[in-house]
């Protein structure tokens, strides 16, 4: 999955690094804390966390669409959900961006992920030899699991880090740049504001635009072919989901963002086994300030040109200069 061999080798025992029946396993481990239903229990907590946080940066005007508002409800949400202690959650973010960058192919960035990867991995260990996951937690879960013979207590780090890299820069890469599509394309602002119930569809169409995921690879398990080019067991195949999304044989003006169009085959969650297990908390997090937004917003307003991060597999705004023009 990974672009180079040493981060396929530490990655293995993780979702994204198995397949068939052990994938199946892994996933089934995770799965109960992100099904519909147990989606569904948690809107309103996510809905108040997100009101609050938009509340606080319509009451300052002017604020950074990404420390402000995109990363404010995943910080604060996910940690708690997947059980991190509270102490040393200031790292988390440095620790999941450099797992992203440690999946790209060799390069400087990668050489220089490896030391905050595996404190990564040091910290998630120290949990669970600890046990100091938070109660009533997706981590407090593992462990019971682990105690039950269900799965090993060393495939509890690995499990926990794999729930908590991709749940934040993902979301938080989907959530900056919603607003910042939405601050430079004002016609579409105001068609959410007429139709608020066009605000999922608006999620896709924003992941379709702006992909938080540059590319994954995979092997070619048998001989095959793909729109008349073959592909050879044992080859490797790179998916690049801005060039999928923007594909004009798929799609129509697909340069341009348009919340009322159906862009639900977007490929930015994954599709198939290897679908994105937490594409529903992701979704319900963004439309959460969205609608907030909308609630509380007249428009957006770009003060100056936004700065992108560089990080080899997440394509995400690094600093997005906002007015909040109340409504």
């Amino acid at each position: 999955m990974a672009l180079n061999p040493v981060a396929n080798r530490m990655s293995r025992g993780t979702t994204l690094n198995s397949d068939d029946e052990d994938h199946v396993r892994r996933r089934a481990l995770l799965a109960s804390r992100l099904t519909p239903t147990a989606l569904r229990s948690m809107r309103d907590e996510v809905q108040e966390r997100a009101d609050a946080v938009v509340e606080a940066a319509v009451a300052r005007g002017t604020v950074d669409g990404v420390a402000d508002v995109a990363e404010a409800l995943p910080t604060s949400f996910v940690p708690d959900l997947i059980g991190w202690p509270r102490d040393g959650r200031e790292r988390l973010l440095p620790w999941a961006g450099a797992t992203f960058d440690s999946l790209g192919p060799v390069n400087a960035r990668t050489v220089r992920s490896a030391p905050r990867t595996l404190a990564m991995m040091r910290f998630a260990r120290s949990v669970v030899r600890e046990r100091s996951t938070l109660p009533g937690s997706m981590g407090a879960d593992l462990l019971a699991k682990a105690d039950a013979g269900e799965l090993g207590h060393g495939e509890c780090p690995a499990l926990m880090i794999d729930d908590l890299a991709p749940s934040l820069d993902t979301t938080i890469s989907a959530i900056a740049s919603a607003l910042w599509l939405l601050a430079v394309h004002r016609d579409q602002w105001d068609a959410l504001r007429a139709d608020p119930s066009l605000v999922p569809n608006a999620v896709n169409e924003v992941v379709r635009v702006e992909s938080p995921l540059r590319a994954f690879a995979r092997y070619v398990a048998e001989d095959t072919e793909v729109a008349g080019t073959p592909l050879r067991r044992g080859s490797r195949v790179v998916v690049f989901y801005a060039s999928a999304d923007r594909d004009e044989r798929a799609w129509d003006a697909p340069e341009e963002l348009d919340v009322t169009r159906d862009a639900s085959r977007q490929l930015g969650f994954g599709q198939g086994a290897h679908g994105c297990a937490g594409q529903g908390l992701a979704r319900l997090e963004t439309q959460s300030i969205l609608r907030s937004l909308l609630e509380r917003v007249d428009h957006l307003e770009l003060v100056e040109e936004p700065s992108w991060g560089l990080n080899n597999i997440i394509h995400k705004l690094d600093r997005l200069p906002l007015r909040l023009v109340a409504a």
